[in-house]
């Protein structure tokens, strides 16, 4: 069985700075991409940002150059690093990985979110 756990997640005033973990767990043979999404309360979940294998990484227009997507492939982690926050930042913010968990095929997993506030 596989699991993705986030953290890091909280109350931040505007300006400031966050970051966020997500770890998989369990079973695991191999993980593709990862990134994160988010959903404020009555909107769509969006993707935030992702990033391959290989490192390479794609962002929301709305976060380019104040979130910076990283993983450690050793520690099957994924992180976001998240500065200059705004108010409409404000989400649940839900980690994703595409994994091959031994004796299955390749599938999207979810966490199960964490909630970034931001507000003075």
């Amino acid at each position: 069985q596989v699991q993705l756990v986030e953290s890091g997640g909280g109350l931040v005033q505007p300006g400031g700075s966050l970051r966020l973990s997500c770890a998989a767990s369990g079973s695991i043979f191999s993980i593709n991409a990862m990134g994160w999404y988010r959903q404020a309360p009555g909107k769509q979940r969006e993707l935030v940002a992702a990033i391959t294998r290989d490192g390479s990484t794609n962002y929301a227009d709305s976060v380019k150059g104040r979130f910076t997507i990283s993983r450690d492939n050793a520690k099957n982690t994924v992180y976001l690093q998240m500065n200059s926050l705004k108010p409409e930042d404000t989400a649940v913010y839900y980690c994703t990985a595409k994994i091959w968990a031994t004796g299955s095929v390749w599938r999207n997993y979810w966490g199960q979110g964490t909630q970034v506030t931001v507000s003075s």
